[in-house]
């Protein structure tokens, strides 16, 4: 069995941003290894302002008061628990290309990297993931 997760986040809204930091935290926290892809809007979850205003969808405006009250953490702090537990963040660099951003932009910690860096940790993960 792999003692590796890989996860690729791909799209940008708060409740992916918890299904994310959710599994790879917990994952990380069993002693796994971990990886996230992060690409095209998922690397709001790693911007140093996109990470504070995520959007929620439409007509789920009611979940806020229900993270609040289960004292759920901020992403902030799930991306910084991440961290502290040894997740590695890869920020696709084509897509930061694309839309003209540099790891300047990003929160302290990550690496930049193409598709072929993410795939080398993937290619004996499991499970493998994306949101």
């Amino acid at each position: 069995m792999s003692n590796k997760v890989a996860v690729i986040a791909s799209n940008g809204g708060l409740f992916d941003a918890y299904k994310v930091f959710n599994i790879a935290t917990a994952a990380a926290a069993s002693n796994k290894e971990v990886a996230i892809f992060f690409t095209f809007e998922g690397l709001n979850f790693i911007h140093k302002q996109g990470m504070h205003a995520l959007p929620m969808p439409a007509g789920a405006e009611r979940y806020a008061e229900g993270f609040a009250k289960a004292n759920v953490p901020a992403i902030p702090q799930l991306v910084e628990m991440a961290q502290e537990l040894g997740v590695k963040f890869i920020a696709c660099q084509m897509t930061m290309d694309v839309m003209g951003l540099t790891t300047a932009d990003f929160i302290d910690g990550i690496e930049s990297g193409g598709a072929v860096t993410f795939l080398e940790f993937a290619k004996d993960a499991a499970p493998s993931l994306s949101f």
